[in-house]
């Protein structure tokens, strides 16, 4: 085999192995596997984190009680900009490689990634309120953030616009590349422009920016949510994997009937 044989190849192989696991049955038998132990490990560690954080944890030295809103504030923006990342990728897939699980795990997330989106916001003017004297201000961050909102319900609607789902998977894909944009803006917008937000605390090159005390629980609740994320993504793709099936299965015999007829 040549050099220019096997880069040609490569592609191909790679498309081969992503429809494999994106067969229904075997998606359906991998994930009815994996769903106990992910419902498990998401409501054990959000609850220790939960308790940690909303309980146990000391109050801040400067915000006192109020440092508790983060336990789920920062998750739920952590999510928002990682879950618009993951419907990216799925749109990238729907795109290049035609996979259709990724049309429909695309559509069953970007519900999920608005309700962590409107998380985010929700708390967030709850901490802004104490400590800015005000529930909202159109800074950089903030505003950034309510773009990303909009695009995540964008996403929602536009899939569901059309009678043809292939062509409202294509159209929801163009805009999740086209909005995919708006992440770094949020990521570096307290960096790149003047804004009441705080700076990054955990994830600086030098050391995080805050006490283990706090870090630590905040760093569980995360993977706790993130997990939760997950599991409600996964449940909502199965069903959705089930509800095509029966509605193929229908068709079909609606088809024989028909023909008999």
């Amino acid at each position: 085999m040549t050099a220019g044989t096997g880069a040609t190849d490569a592609p191909r192989t790679a498309a081969r192995s992503l429809h494999r696991f994106a067969n229904p049955g075997r998606f359906l038998r991998a994930t009815g596997r994996l769903m106990p132990f992910l419902w498990a490990a998401a409501l054990l560690v959000l609850g220790a984190g939960l308790l940690w954080g909303l309980v146990l944890s000391p109050p801040d030295w400067q915000q006192g009680e109020t440092v508790r809103i983060m336990y789920v504030h920062v998750p739920m923006a952590w999510l928002a900009m990682g879950g618009y990342t993951g419907l990216a990728v799925l749109s990238i897939m729907s795109l290049i490689w035609r996979h259709p699980l990724a049309d429909l795990t695309a559509r069953e997330l970007s519900p999920v990634g608005a309700a962590a989106t409107a998380l985010c916001l929700a708390t967030g003017s709850l901490w802004g309120k104490p400590m800015w004297g005000t529930w909202w201000v159109w800074d950089a961050r903030l505003t950034s953030v309510l773009v990303l909102f909009f695009l995540w319900l964008g996403h929602a609607a536009l899939v569901r616009a059309f009678d043809d789902p292939e062509r409202g998977a294509k159209a929801g894909a163009i805009l999740a590349l086209v909005g995919i944009i708006n992440v770094p803006i949020v990521k570096f917008s307290v960096d790149w422009w003047n804004t009441l937000h705080q700076p990054a605390s955990v994830t600086r090159l030098d050391a995080p920016g805050m006490h283990v005390d706090i870090l630590y629980p905040l760093l569980t609740c995360a993977i706790g949510f993130s997990l939760l994320f997950g599991a409600v993504v996964l449940a909502r793709t199965r069903a959705a994997v089930m509800e095509r099936r029966v509605r193929a299965l229908q068709l079909a015999r609606a088809r024989r009937e028909d023909a008999v007829a």
